[in-house]
């Protein structure tokens, strides 16, 4: 037997146990899903379909003087431009909630919090 072949086959044993296993191929889905979750797109679109369903659900005189935040627990916190607004809001916030949850059922928005606040 030459030096060169008992060479190469302790290199063969070593690679056997040296043997990393690699985990299966992830789905192109799931990749793009956690870069996005990562990134902060996913919140970005799921503002901006938050905030239309809320225009639609308050009209234009209330979305004007409101803007929706995050949304945390399926309750939606909600900025507004006065006290008298959000006492207003408060009247019709069991017709909100059932319109939000009809336009944004993804959302899966319960509740909504109101907040006087700057709306810059």
């Amino acid at each position: 037997m030459h030096p060169q072949d008992e060479t190469e086959r302790n290199l063969d044993g070593d690679y056997r146990r040296r043997r990393v296993r690699i985990p299966p191929p992830k789905a192109m889905g799931d990749v793009m899903s956690q870069l996005l979750a990562r990134r902060g797109y996913a919140q970005v679109q799921t503002a901006a379909s938050c905030e239309s369903a809320w225009r639609s659900a308050v009209g234009d005189k209330l979305a004007i003087q409101t803007r929706p935040g995050n949304i945390k627990r399926g309750v939606l916190e909600v900025l507004v431009a006065s006290s008298s607004v959000m006492q207003e809001l408060a009247f019709l916030k069991a017709k909100v909630i059932k319109q939000l949850a009809q336009l944004a059922p993804d959302q899966k928005i319960r509740d909504v919090r109101f907040r006087v606040g700057p709306l810059d």
